[in-house]
């Protein structure tokens, strides 16, 4: 009887305190952000604290102490594939983004513990990576920790962490020229290629200025399936970049007339550009 009785007041007390919580806003809100680089997705979770009128590196956040980089638990970053971090190594994982802040120089920390509450557990033996970058001095204050990804190309980013006057930054690259030339070539030598493959094979030699007359052929492929003013256009870049403008002029002004028809600017301009390159008037 006595274990029943204990039973229920424990339930009682237990559904009261349940009921008792109240959903408040978190004073250091969760932030995920990502983004592609190359061939691959570089992830981060962080919480946002904010100054709040406090002076935060030098004291809340102390120089020379490893630092969870955020507030809560650890701030995290997940690439899916390999990558290079400021020209270092990083394989594919999710690590712990810990830095050390100091006066002249941070050290940021990739470590495989991605867990923990703050850093009170921190393990240098589990570091992975160690890169030493210069803090920057901001003009306006960041009142919340901002990490953003910026100057954004196919193949490379910047990480930039921001708050109070400060930032620092990391580069990350993932190159991915070899995957994208052996893709091509496998799928190029398919009886069944299709031309919006061959059109990208084309397109990426002609990007990367390598085997013009290969981009050529392929785009040549690509315009007898399909005669549309992006196939024209894109054998009139070609053709124009070998410095065959008796063959580009062709292209560029069919190119001209269709994309005039689609009231389709940006392909009036692209093919403009090329006959003004060729010293032709459209």
């Amino acid at each position: 009887m006595k274990q029943f009785l204990f039973a229920s007041l424990f339930a009682t007390v237990f559904a009261l305190t349940v009921q008792a919580q109240i959903n408040t806003p978190a004073p250091s809100p969760l932030s995920k952000i990502s983004q592609s680089v190359g061939l691959t997705n570089v992830g981060i979770e962080y919480s946002r604290p904010a100054v709040k009128g406090r002076k935060i590196f030098g004291n809340l956040v102390p120089f020379d102490k490893v630092w969870r980089t955020g507030a809560n638990q650890i701030t995290s970053i997940k690439v899916d594939n390999d990558v290079m971090v400021n020209g270092q190594k990083l394989a594919a994982g999710k690590y712990g983004l810990y830095t050390i802040p100091g006066k002249t120089q941070w050290t940021i920390i990739f470590n495989t513990d991605s867990e923990q509450w703050g850093s009170y557990a921190y393990d240098q033996a589990k570091d992975v990576l160690r890169l030493t970058v210069k803090p920057e001095k901001l003009l306006s204050n960041v009142e919340n920790l901002s990490i953003a990804m910026e100057a954004i190309n196919p193949s490379a980013m910047n990480v930039v962490l921001s708050w109070e006057m400060t930032a620092v930054r990391f580069k990350v690259e993932h190159n991915a020229h070899d995957q994208i030339i052996a893709q091509i070539k496998e799928k190029t030598a398919k009886a069944d290629c299709s031309t919006d493959d061959f059109f990208a094979a084309a397109d990426y030699y002609y990007e990367s200025n390598i085997d013009l007359p290969q981009a050529l052929a392929w785009a040549d492929k690509v315009v007898e399936k399909d005669k549309q003013y992006w196939t024209y256009q894109l054998r009139a870049r070609i053709y124009s970049k070998m410095g065959k403008c008796d063959k580009a002029v062709g292209d560029a002004r069919t190119s001209l007339e269709m994309a005039k028809k689609e009231g389709d600017d940006a392909y009036v301009l692209k093919n403009k550009a090329i006959l003004d390159k060729c010293g032709v008037k459209p």
